[in-house]
């Protein structure tokens, strides 16, 4: 799990009713509640938030916010370690006996890769295909992203419309000069409900997905670069030069230290 995510939230959670106590105690909470500003803030804001998407993709961004919670490994070193071992089955064994290494990877996007080398795909069309895989990944990840992103934009908007709704109801009855305050109040409770969703859910929520997003592509992007120029008669060579590249830069280090 990402502890970053959860403490987060619930930091967030203890910041707003440490705010809210420390200057009306108990009662000061029940007053941030109100059934109709919630009504009118979190459904005008999810109604333009699905207007705004396709229904599949408004379902599939709404289900991504559990990826924020989850820890994805994302180690360029353990990549490295398994082109090596790799590399190092290719030179004993062949390039066929990838097949079978491959099998075992449980990165379906090197192990696509990996099949497509063995299978003595052309090199431009293995790049072609990699790069096509990345792209499509990427976008499906943008519109998840997108979806909370909008969401952000649509929550303090409505919260705003709901507090206008408010101020204009109260100015058209002002006979009782005691329930302006209590209605503006009221008024003003929307506004808070539009900042909350998207300062403590939408904004952090997509942020988080665009930080997950970067990490996938950039490891993506480290093996399509290993496989995209290279063609099955070369792998070989090519995979020992790494081994013998990384194996200098652990010594070095080890060295140095």
């Amino acid at each position: 799990m990402d502890i970053a995510s959860l403490a987060g939230m619930l930091l967030g959670v203890v910041m707003f009713l440490f705010g809210v106590f420390s200057s009306g105690g108990a009662s000061g909470l029940l007053n941030m509640f109100d059934l109709p500003s919630i009504i009118i803030t979190l459904g005008g804001s999810i109604s333009g938030t699905l207007a705004s998407n396709k229904l599949q993709d408004f379902i599939a961004g709404l289900k991504s916010i559990t990826l924020t919670f989850k820890e994805v490994p994302q180690d360029p070193a353990a990549v490295i370690r398994n082109i090596i071992d790799l590399s190092n089955t290719a030179r004993k064994e062949g390039l066929l006996a990838l097949e079978e290494a491959a099998n075992g990877i449980e990165d379906e996007f090197l192990k696509k890769g990996m099949m497509l080398v063995v299978d003595g795909t052309d090199p431009e069309l293995v790049r072609g295909i990699m790069e096509t895989d990345l792209g499509c990944i990427e976008q499906r990840h943008k519109k998840s992203i997108a979806v909370w992103e909008k969401w952000g934009e649509l929550g303090p908007a409505w919260g705003m419309i709901g507090t206008l709704i408010g101020l204009i109801l109260m100015l058209k009855d002002m006979n009782d000069a005691s329930t302006i305050g209590p209605k503006m109040a009221v008024a003003l409770v929307t506004t808070l409900y539009g900042s909350l969703i998207a300062n403590w859910l939408c904004n952090p929520t997509a942020s988080k997905l665009s930080v997950n997003n970067n990490n996938e592509m950039m490891m993506k992007e480290q093996i399509t670069e290993e496989l995209k120029e290279k063609n099955p008669m070369k792998w070989t060579g090519l995979m020992s030069n790494l081994k013998s590249q990384a194996e200098e830069i652990v010594m070095k280090e080890l060295i140095l230290n």
